[in-house]
């Protein structure tokens, strides 16, 4: 066990906590209306909360137990077997639970933007636990546990290269979001800016920092590779940042705020999965063409195929996850088969298990809020709060 490996993963932990509490709390906060904004913080903190239980009780084993090729089993639950001694590789293994956990967090509270001010609370809660046990663990498990989609699995020795959650939490994240957003259908009156706009870029900024931890902490180890991660995972979000914004610029004549912070995002996402693997002068392509991508995602979904994915979780966090995958084997960093073949693998998985717990869940919950509670805002009629005097 390396003092440092261990000292290092402890402040990623930390740094990926808070993307999520409060960081996403924050950015999706704040591109809401006044009336729902407290919604949102409270879909992401009870977000939190319940994953991190799960994770202990069932997820942790799904994911990382020893179960087999698409199974991790149950052997693992509650940390059965696992204590301050035990390890995994060169951190302590209730380290590298506490970690992982907060993967599992920060997946299901991204799926939080697509359904923001209609959605039922207790459709929120009990659809992201059952997503995150049968979605996201297994899909972990295939790619980072030691599954058919690793090293040695059905793609050969060189199985997909995935580094920090390009196919494992953004393309899982952004097709359940767009199927949410499409079952669900549209807001009755969508058509609001950001309530605040510095909460925006507030919490944009909280997940750029907590993102070092996301991409860095993924080596699981205090090394160069660390180093590099971090580096291209900033090249990147800056490149993306700028990109977008003057892709504004020239299309609408101004670059916004909440655009240019949007980029971010963008080039986070997209450089995620190839962090472990890229260059600071592959990052600023990814970047680049991510900013301008996204964007371009975003104005599909919305405008063209008139879906109301609120917050543009997929057109930013699955188009990205997945223009960052195939980069991979653009770059030469894995191969096109193993890149392009996991990504058919776990998109028709996640589409079918979405589906699934779509119908399963809104049979037992009411999925959608009535006409006159999303008129009146979630804050005050779902937890009888308001953000603000005067809430709009």
């Amino acid at each position: 066990m390396v003092g440092a490996d261990t000292a290092w993963i402890i402040v990623a932990t930390a740094l990926v906590l808070f993307m999520t509490l409060p960081g996403l709390a924050l950015f999706y906060g704040g591109l809401v209306r006044a009336r729902n904004v407290l919604s949102v913080f409270m879909h992401c903190y009870a977000i939190a909360c319940l994953m991190s239980v799960l994770w202990l009780a069932f997820g942790y084993s799904i994911a990382f137990g020893d179960g087999g090729a698409y199974w991790g089993g149950l052997g693992k639950m509650f940390l059965n077997g696992v204590d301050a001694d035990s390890v995994s590789g060169t951190l302590p293994e209730v380290l590298f639970f506490a970690f992982q956990m907060t993967f599992a967090i920060i997946t299901p509270a991204l799926i939080v933007g697509a359904y923001v001010e209609r959605v039922g609370f207790g459709f929120v809660l009990l659809f992201s636990g059952l997503w995150m046990l049968l979605c996201y663990a297994p899909v972990t498990h295939w790619i980072w546990g030691g599954g058919f989609l690793a090293d040695g699995g059905i793609f050969g020795e060189t199985g997909v290269r995935d580094f920090a959650g390009g196919i494992v939490v953004h393309e899982t994240a952004g097709l359940a979001a767009l199927l949410i957003a499409v079952f669900l259908g549209p807001r009755k009156d969508a058509k609001h800016p950001p309530h605040n706009p510095g909460y925006v870029m507030i919490g944009a900024a909280m997940l750029w920092v907590g993102w070092f931890g996301f991409n860095g902490g993924s080596q699981l180890a205090a090394d160069g590779g660390a180093a590099m991660a971090l580096t291209v995972t900033h090249i990147s979000a800056a490149t993306a940042s700028l990109s977008w914004a003057l892709w504004e610029k020239i299309k609408f004549g101004r670059a916004s705020l909440v655009g240019i912070v949007t980029g971010t995002i963008a080039g986070l996402a997209s450089i995620t999965p190839a962090s472990g693997f890229v260059g600071p002068i592959e990052a600023l392509v990814i970047g680049a063409v991510a900013g301008i991508l996204c964007q371009e995602a975003v104005n599909l979904i919305r405008n063209t195929l008139k879906i109301d994915d609120t917050l543009d979780v997929f057109a930013v966090h699955g188009v990205g996850g997945i223009f960052g995958t195939i980069m991979i084997a653009v770059f030469g960093a894995g191969t096109w088969a193993a890149q392009l073949g996991s990504l058919v693998i776990v998109g028709v998985f996640t589409v079918v298990v979405t589906v699934v717990l779509i119908f399963i869940v809104k049979a037992i919950t009411p999925m959608r809020v009535d006409e006159e509670t999303e008129y009146q805002g979630l804050d005050i009629t779902a937890h009888g709060e308001r953000a603000y005097d005067h809430a709009s």
